[in-house]
């Protein structure tokens, strides 16, 4: 049996991760990457991973992604490029038409019929005429806020309301979290960039409430809300993507809300900054349901971000080959777990 081929498409924190991550496990190759990066285009990947190739296949990293994507050249193609689904569809789509399936970091592609419900459409006809399959998944959302909420849950009668909390550290991330999350700025242009939108804050609120809410079988009757504070820092900060001088912005301070029947239902807390041990704040993951029975998770400190993310993808790398053509989401796929054996094993060869 060949192994299974993966392309990576965007070699930041994320895509790098997932190439190291992959060259660890058995029975898969990587065998395109796409990057933009001056610094890394041209070269050796195990060159800029400063790892040995040994019996793996050379790869060069090209910055045209013709170079690199053809006609089921690959199984997958893993996509660490974007956060909105708009975005990522033309790369979505490229990857689709040349019959490979996709799994994508973009934090709305977790649940993009939240707020695409028609490029979700397309992406599904797409994908279902090309016979592959396409998933977003990650960290948060794809796990932590949503997936793990929905699992708990299945302990209960009932479920009379639900509370999530990720206190969490960005320092992993790379430069596209910093922007989005407006680390490093003054505390001025913060305020002036949530006013006009052109500062994103936390991505996936809405995907993981609506993912929640349609698991569960409850309909919100008011569109989800949310707002943003900008944590400001009181000692310098120096994250490997990011620097912050005290009196600046560190993080955001996220909150989320859903109603069903008039009625909040769903909370989402998620302040998340770089460093946050230089404050003494302590991360943490905590989920709870008020219901029959009151369920209260807690996890500390929180499940790191960058590695949770990287593995997300790898490990739901079976799942997104075997899985019927089209778009999917985390409720329709097999639940996620690590890979110790040999990838090869977890395919169901048709």
């Amino acid at each position: 049996m060949e192994n299974i081929k993966v392309v990576i498409w965007g070699f930041g924190a994320m895509g790098s991760g997932m190439a190291e991550m992959l060259l660890k496990k058995k029975g898969v190759d990587i065998v395109g990457v796409c990057d933009r990066d001056e610094r890394k285009v041209g070269k050796s990947m195990y060159e800029v991973l400063d790892m040995e190739a040994g019996d793996k296949p050379e790869v060069i990293i090209k910055d045209d992604i013709e170079d690199v994507i053809s006609k089921e050249c690959a199984d997958v193609a893993l996509l660490a490029t974007d956060s909105f689904t708009s975005k990522a569809f033309d790369k979505i789509k490229l990857c689709l038409e040349n019959k490979i399936n996709v799994v994508s970091t973009a934090e709305e592609m977790a649940y993009p019929q939240a707020q695409e419900p028609e490029l979700s459409e397309k992406i599904d006809k797409i994908a279902k005429e090309n016979g592959v399959s396409v998933l977003g998944t990650g960290i948060n959302p794809g796990l932590i806020m949503d997936l793990l909420v929905v699992l708990l849950t299945g302990a209960c009668e009932s479920v009379e309301s639900i509370e999530a909390e990720r206190v969490n550290n960005l320092s992993p991330f790379g430069p596209a979290v910093m922007e989005e999350q407006g680390v490093g700025i003054t505390t001025d242009e913060f305020e002036e960039r949530t006013k006009d939108g052109t500062l994103a804050g936390h991505v996936g609120f809405t995907e993981s409430i609506q993912m929640i809410t349609d698991a569960l079988g409850w309909k919100l009757d008011e569109p989800i809300t949310q707002s943003q504070d900008p944590i400001v820092s009181n000692v310098d900060r120096k994250a490997p993507y990011a620097e912050v001088k005290a009196g600046d912005v560190a993080g955001v301070k996220m909150l989320g809300h859903g109603k069903v029947d008039g009625e909040q239902k769903i909370d989402m807390i998620h302040p998340q900054q770089v460093e946050p041990q230089l404050e003494g704040v302590e991360t943490g993951d905590y989920i709870r349901i008020k219901g029959n029975p009151d369920i209260e998770m807690s996890i500390n400190p929180e499940v790191p971000g960058g590695i949770g993310t990287i593995a997300m993808c790898i490990n739901m790398i079976p799942q997104t080959i075997n899985a019927n053509p089209g778009l999917k989401t985390m409720l329709d796929l097999p639940v996620p777990r690590a890979i110790m054996g040999d990838m090869r094993d977890r395919i169901n060869r048709k």
